[in-house]
């Protein structure tokens, strides 16, 4: 264990607990504070000590660590505050990201701060702000609403009770559901309200897909790659101008284009309902294929 003048010296406090932040996809984001806190701290208690141990590997440090996960967070919670009591610095760490967002930490981080002692956060990547940052929506507002539920009646009816927020709406999915999402989105925010899919942040495959929520459904549909990786949907809020379509907005174009060029059709079509040009216009080319391809 570090002496307690050598934790001063090297600016790692007794009776702390560290809320680290580590990377998200590419382990080069992790920062250099967060480096020396890892490697100083008396303990590490990790979400889930094998994946967390391949960092610390890659960084060569060698403090001891402790799981620390959903299932056992409220019996470990009194272990780490009887070490943090006795003086020891702590570092919570999760398999990615930030932790406590939409992983475990809080009651830790709760009852460390009503036992009087002293909480520091090392910040660094999180899912949310790294999508919000390229996901090309509005980002002065927002909400963060993690996992929808995984039934389809019940995540529609959460989010018809979101259907009206005027803020950017932020979600995580799984891979093998954002298909079904994504169609219950369209059904409960409307087919043309703007959203993001942000896909393997800071990996060798991210990318980022933005369009109204029908062109989105489409092209997964069109490009199975899209199934797959780390997930964030960012859908853009509820804006006052916005209304709901009377008419279905695929067939008032397909009406329009039997007498206007696509372009045109889709300007009277923005005129008509208070949309977007553009959206309907890639909406209806996204139409004609996935009609080709059969899809």
């Amino acid at each position: 264990m570090n002496t307690l003048k050598q934790k001063i010296e090297q600016a790692i406090y007794p009776a702390t607990l560290y809320v680290v932040a580590t990377p998200i996809g590419n382990r080069d984001d992790m920062s250099r504070r967060a480096r020396d806190v890892l490697s100083k701290v008396d303990l590490i208690a990790a979400e889930d000590t094998r994946h967390t141990g391949l960092l610390l590997d890659y960084f060569g440090i060698r403090t001891k660590t402790v799981s620390f996960h959903d299932n056992n967070e409220a019996s470990r919670c009194p272990y780490l505050l009887a070490r943090l009591s006795n003086g020891e610095s702590i570092a919570l760490v999760s398999d990615a990201g930030t932790p406590l967002i939409n992983d475990p930490g809080y009651r830790l981080v709760r009852a460390a701060h009503d036992a009087g002692l002293t909480v520091k956060a090392v910040p660094g990547a999180s899912a949310i702000t790294a999508a919000l940052s390229i996901c090309g929506l509005p980002t002065d507002r927002f909400i963060f609403e993690g996992f929808l539920p995984v039934r389809s009646v019940a995540r529609q009816s959460r989010l018809r009770s979101l259907a009206r927020d005027e803020r950017t709406l932020i979600f995580f999915e799984a891979p093998h559901r954002i298909l079904g999402t994504i169609g219950d989105m369209r059904q409960s925010l409307g087919e043309l309200r703007q959203a993001s899919v942000v896909r393997e942040i800071s990996k060798r495959f991210e990318g980022v897909i933005i369009g109204p929520l029908l062109e989105i459904e489409h092209s997964i549909k069109l490009d199975k790659n899209l199934e797959r990786g780390e997930i964030v949907i960012i859908v853009e809020g509820n804006r006052k101008t916005q209304t709901q379509f009377l008419v279905d907005p695929l067939k008032l174009m397909s009406v329009l284009t039997e007498y206007l060029p696509h372009r045109e059709a889709s300007a009277v079509a923005a005129k008509i309902t208070d949309g977007r040009k553009n959206d309907f216009y890639r909406l209806f080319l996204n139409h004609l294929k996935i009609t080709e391809n059969g899809v």
